[in-house]
């Protein structure tokens, strides 16, 4: 059987692009970087985008919002605990809502860490301030 390697795809390419220009430029945080970036996104990511940050900053003021790999995200102590990658960015079906090791999520031996969001309404609403709330807690 040969050894086939794995290539990166267009869109990791470029992720990975943004990462290290957010890198150098220094200017990866603060929520007008954050919002320059929401609103250069295609719909329902843009409306999915805005709805999560309102609903990070109005229940975890604390966390600092930025850009990681070039997606909405947000830090706490400098380091990312949530972000969102829209589904324009890899050209998936739906936005992902993801939760790095640094979230206190933690149930048992097994959570789940990222969640599909094709809609917001306001019962995904509660669910994403509770999430937030939980992995700063």
């Amino acid at each position: 059987m040969q050894d086939k390697k794995e290539k990166m795809s267009k869109e990791e390419i470029q992720a990975m692009k943004e990462y290290m220009e957010e890198i150098r430029s220094g200017g990866t945080k603060g929520e007008d970087v954050v919002l320059k970036k929401i609103n250069e996104m295609p719909e329902p990511d843009m409306s999915m985008a805005r709805k999560i940050h309102d609903i990070v900053k109005k229940n975890t003021p604390g966390l600092v919002p930025r850009l990681w790999y070039g997606m909405p995200a947000y830090e706490n102590k400098g380091k990312v605990v949530c972000f969102f990658q829209p589904a324009s960015k890899f050209k998936t079906r739906y936005a992902t809502l993801g939760f790095t090791d640094k979230a206190n999520l933690d149930e048992g031996n097994m959570w789940p860490t990222s969640f599909a969001l094709v809609s917001i309404t306001k019962d995904e609403e509660k669910r994403i301030a509770f999430l937030v709330k939980k992995s700063v807690g």
